[in-house]
């Protein structure tokens, strides 16, 4: 049984309908034309990477509250007798769930939707006070460019893009997310492994995202001590450690390269 694809047929639009809403006036009509497609993609086969790689691009932890709400949307739906292969799109949907068991199960059909639009209302709600709250600069909103970003754009911002351009590992893709997951980067304070968990010293453990954000990045789970975190990965830990120790060994040396060179430009107060 799989409902995680509710998420992506109902919660997508409740998004999409929150991004349009809380963009400039001016800029609604380009908005639109960016994300009427992304949703329907979203919608009838399940693909939501440009909506969902916008969040982790710009502001990850709107990828946990997205998350959490699909988490509850599933379980939500299966306490009141929704049941099916529904991991995909809304055609999954209609052709393998929905018209085999019409004739028997209306009222579970009827159920799922009623749930799901409520969860639309709840997705729109929620993320548009969120993005109005902390002035989020998604597509239309203040200088922000008028795009939706994608894996490449995602995998670039981590330094994480192979040479040439060839495709990285989804050891990679996990390792930058994980970051994002621990509050990024200039989050990190110490950063090692045992048998099969990431320990990590944050200097901010507010920036920490949930528990349900670190197991749609494939952790088992995340235990939290103040700025000690444990991130619980598998025997694979150790190699998800170095490929987190990579990121943050680029970053540090752009930052390091860039205050030597506001360094070298900063006038001399003995002349």
């Amino acid at each position: 049984m799989r409902l995680h694809g509710n998420s992506k047929v109902f919660g997508c639009v409740g998004i999409a309908m929150a991004m349009y809403a809380t963009a400039k006036t001016e800029n609604r009509k380009k908005v639109a034309a960016l994300l009427i497609p992304a949703t329907l993609t979203a919608m009838l086969v399940g693909i939501t990477e440009p909506l969902e790689f916008t969040f982790l691009f710009i502001a990850p932890w709107l990828f946990a509250i997205h998350a959490l709400l699909a988490g509850t949307m599933a379980m939500m739906m299966y306490s009141f007798g929704v049941v099916g292969n529904m991991g995909g799109g809304l055609i999954e949907f209609v052709t393998g769930n929905w018209i085999p068991l019409l004739g028997n199960h209306t009222s579970m059909v009827v159920t799922q939707i009623l749930i799901g639009l409520a969860f639309t209302l709840i997705y729109f709600v929620s993320f548009k006070f969120l993005i109005e709250k902390f002035d989020v600069q998604i597509a239309g909103r203040g200088d922000a460019d008028l795009k939706l970003h994608t894996k490449d754009d995602f995998n670039k911002k981590h330094g994480i893009t192979g040479k040439g351009g060839h495709a990285v590992s989804p050891l990679q893709v996990q390792a930058a997310e994980t970051l994002d997951g621990l509050g990024g980067t200039e989050n990190i304070v110490e950063l090692s492994n045992c048998a099969t968990r990431l320990r990590v010293t944050v200097a901010d453990p507010s920036k920490v995202a949930s528990r349900e954000f670190f197991m749609n990045t494939g952790a088992v789970n995340v235990v939290t001590n103040g700025q000690a975190i444990q991130v619980i990965i598998g025997l694979n830990v150790p190699q998800l450690r170095e490929e987190c120790e990579k990121i943050v060994s680029v970053y540090r040396g752009e930052k390091q390269a860039k205050r030597e060179e506001d360094a070298e430009i900063a006038p001399n107060p003995a002349i």
